[in-house]
């Protein structure tokens, strides 16, 4: 009992930080054995790049970017292992996904840049200081590995995470959606859950399922 409230305390501290991230990436929620808690809150600042947009767009997500968020993941959380919820704010569509019986969290975020991006942005938005934001609320983390597809637009970061003595894998994406929506993507499971994640993975983003 006792590993599993510190799970849904994990995940909740987790999604708080998100929800608190402003125009900056938001934490990620940490499980707590039962589901992961999780609470996003990035406090890198975007520095946009000349880009070959013309124009800039407003930062309030619109109904489109509402819908590709929560439409994003299909039917895949559609069961009653998981319960969804979902927030808009400023620069970004952030949606939700907790499970009890399965010790683990989901964490999705819509990024809305204005004038668009190129690499170089990205590179400097999902960076250190990024993490350690998006972390603040584990004991400690450590970035494994990193890879990516440029066919495919994609990024992956995994990870491995510690929530009050009870060990966590990380795998975060991040996709080129737009020419101005990023997409990033969370999930975290027990470190003995790794079938489990992997199958998540390859269901999700079958293009750069893992990094090994």
């Amino acid at each position: 009992m006792k590993t599993k409230f510190a799970s849904w305390l994990f995940i909740l501290l987790f999604l708080t930080a998100c929800s608190q991230a402003g125009a900056q990436t938001t934490e990620t929620p940490t499980p707590q054995q039962n589901p992961p808690t999780s609470t996003i809150e990035v406090t890198s600042t975007v520095e946009i790049l000349p880009t070959v947009t013309p124009d800039c767009i407003s930062t309030e997500p619109t109904q489109e970017d509402i819908d590709r968020a929560l439409g994003f993941t299909g039917l895949l959380f559609e069961t009653e292992d998981w319960e969804q919820s979902y927030t808009v704010s400023e620069d970004r569509v952030s949606v939700s996904w907790f499970s009890n019986s399965l010790a683990s969290v989901a964490f999705l975020e819509a990024f809305v840049f204005p004038c668009g991006y190129e690499e170089p942005d990205l590179n400097n938005f999902f960076n250190d200081e990024n993490w350690d934001n998006v972390f603040a609320n584990y004991q400690s983390y450590e970035l494994v590995t990193e890879c990516r597809s440029d066919a495919a637009g994609l990024r992956l970061y995994q990870f491995d995470v510690d929530s009050d003595g009870v060990p966590y894998l990380v795998n975060y994406w991040v996709k080129n959606d737009t020419n101005n929506r990023v997409i990033s993507f969370m999930m975290i499971v027990p470190d003995d859950s790794f079938d489990l994640l992997d199958e998540y993975s390859y269901s999700l983003f079958p293009q750069l399922s893992n990094c090994s």
